[in-house]
């Protein structure tokens, strides 16, 4: 099982959270991550936010990343967007 956990901020408390599992086989990782933020994106009623080269860097490193302000077309009224990898399917 595939599972994605975000999370909404602001002023460094958690606001919302939620996770989302995946159990399609025939998916990729990467496949299941970009469906997982677009699942959590449509829960909290959000636009899917852009993906940075540092977004890039760090989700790669620690399977771990946060979307600040720069990353939304449209404004956000918290801090930032996390998304973690909390269990994964190998």
């Amino acid at each position: 099982m595939f599972r994605l956990w975000g999370k909404i901020f602001h002023k460094n408390h958690l606001i919302k959270d939620t996770v989302i599992c995946n159990d399609d086989t025939n998916l990729n990782r990467t496949k299941k991550i970009f469906q997982g933020l677009d699942s959590i994106c449509y829960e909290f009623d959000l636009q899917t936010p852009i993906w940075l080269d540092t977004n890039k860097k760090d989700f790669m490193q620690h399977s771990k990343t946060r979307f600040y302000s720069d990353s939304f077309i449209e404004s956000i009224d918290f801090d930032f967007l996390e998304i973690q990898v909390i269990e994964e399917d190998y």
